[in-house]
């Protein structure tokens, strides 16, 4: 195994730390069930996968594949019936066309981008061990410069475009320029000045990747494994921290947030031209480096203990009582009305019987557009079957009927009926063809009834009643937790 890797940016002094908080499943202390997961994200390859498979057996495209990515492929073409693989439909990306000929998953190729991406990430974890080192005050004069250069931004916000050339100046530049003019080796009898002029003795500084089965190679993967493994602990951390409160899974809580929130976002927008932000950013920037020393962590830690942690008890029970008392959540849910009608049918022409024909959430009237291109109406023919609409349920236990039968006829506009005004409340159709209800239109707003003389007493096919009853808002019980 090759020791190291010259030119090659990896973090070399100490491995990046593992962040473990309590309740976190870190997957590094428990690796069970990864065979189990790769074998999902195979079989969730699908056919693109056995082409793609196929393309690298085949030799068809290169991607710098080895002899051994291509024995493994053939493997998998073997092992992975063609009838088991589910078929999977990725529309294509129409926002930006070089996202369309992407290839997709590939287990060879996700090796080797893999390789690729682990001898070039140690940058990375270079620049994050030297600005945690910088900011847990390893070395004090560095610290006591950044907080310096923080002061000068702060307090004239002008000098911040200066930043990044002069960072371009200090930290690329300038030791690309020493390495091809390397000064003189240190001698006790050789007490002549370093010149900068004369030919470059040296050839210039690249930056190289880590040389697959280098030392390198393999603190980039440990680098790598770590990050993931805090990367996770931290996300896992802040929902715990943050959803409960913001998730209205506790809506006391979550309201009382929102109306602070609310408050705080009325009053900047009207005073924040007031606030002097270079000293409120001054303050913040000291404070947050300035928590990082070692000995200001641990009085914190023993004076929060001592002092601050009875003030939170009762500061929260504070909180709580004002919540209980000030927030009141207690309203019943919604509730509303819903319709459904009963449509009969008459058997055996005039003097026929009415037969019970289903319900319906439409009157299925003589003019309906169900009716005109002779379509059968829609429902169920049990009173029992009726559900509630999906995320309601029912408020009271029985259906009622609409006794003022007159008045929906007139809301909905409703032509060729007769209304029935006492009794059951039937509304029915009047004698004759669908011709014959629209060259006699009733006119808007009135309705033909037997009491006041103008129907013929004859009703045609179809009547129908209408019932209501009361619905409200399904209640959700918090069992339920929202993923991420």
């Amino acid at each position: 195994m090759d020791e190291n890797t010259a030119d090659a940016f990896v973090n070399r002094d100490e491995p990046i730390p593992i962040i473990v908080l309590p309740g976190s499943d870190s997957p590094s202390s428990d690796p069970k069930g990864k065979r189990e997961r790769l074998r999902d994200s195979l079989s969730g390859s699908k056919d693109k996968l056995k082409d793609k498979l196929h393309d690298v057996g085949s030799g068809s495209k290169d991607y710098g594949y080895s002899l051994q990515d291509r024995l493994f492929a053939k493997l998998l073409q073997q092992v992975i019936p063609e009838e088991e693989v589910e078929e999977m439909d990725l529309p294509p990306d129409v926002r930006s066309s070089k996202y369309i000929n992407r290839p997709s998953f590939s287990l060879p190729l996700m090796t080797n981008n893999f390789r690729r991406f682990n001898a070039r990430i140690g940058v990375v974890f270079v620049f994050q061990i030297r600005l945690e080192r910088l900011l847990t005050w390893r070395t004090p004069t560095h610290t006591l410069s950044l907080l310096a250069v923080c002061t000068f931004v702060c307090l004239d916000p002008y000098l911040l475009p200066v930043i990044p050339i002069a960072a371009a100046l200090l930290f690329g530049m300038v030791p690309a320029y020493l390495a091809r003019h390397p000064p003189p080796p240190v001698s006790a009898t050789h007490t002549t000045s370093y010149s900068m002029n004369g030919p470059p003795l040296a050839p210039p500084r690249t930056i190289k990747p880590a040389a697959e089965m280098s030392k390198d190679f393999f603190r980039n993967m440990r680098d790598l494994q770590n990050c993931m493994d805090d990367f996770s602990t931290i996300h896992d951390a802040v929902l715990r921290t943050i959803t409960p409160p913001t998730n209205f899974s506790n809506e006391p809580l979550s309201s009382t947030i929102f109306h602070f929130l609310f408050i705080a976002t009325c009053l900047l927008f009207v005073i924040s031209h007031l606030l002097p932000w270079r000293l409120v950013c001054l303050l913040a920037c000291w404070t947050a480096i300035a928590l990082g020393h070692p000995s200001i962590q641990q009085l914190l830690v023993s004076n929060h203990e001592e002092h601050l942690a009875p003030h939170e008890r009762t500061a929260q029970s504070w909180l709580d009582a004002w919540i209980s008392h000030d927030i009141v959540l207690d309203a019943p849910p919604e509730t509303r009305e819903v319709e459904i009608f009963e449509l009969q049918r008459r058997k055996g022409g005039q003097n026929g019987e009415w037969e019970s024909w289903m319900f319906s959430p439409a009157p299925y009237d003589p003019l309906s557009p169900q009716r005109i291109s002779g379509d059968r109406p829609k429902g169920t023919r049990f009173f029992e079957d009726v559900a509630p609409p999906s995320g309601w349920e029912w408020g009271d236990k029985k259906w009622v009927l609409d006794l003022a039968s007159r008045e929906w006829v007139e809301e909905r506009m409703v032509q060729g009926v007769e209304v029935e005004i006492e009794g059951e409340r039937w509304v029915g159709d009047l004698a004759g063809d669908e011709e014959a209800y629209e060259m006699k239109p009733i006119g808007k707003g009135k309705s033909k009834d037997w009491d006041e003389g103008g129907g013929t007493g004859k009703m045609g096919e179809w009547r129908r009643r209408r019932w209501v009853r009361m619905v409200r808002r399904k209640i959700v019980s918090d069992t339920s937790s929202v993923g991420g």
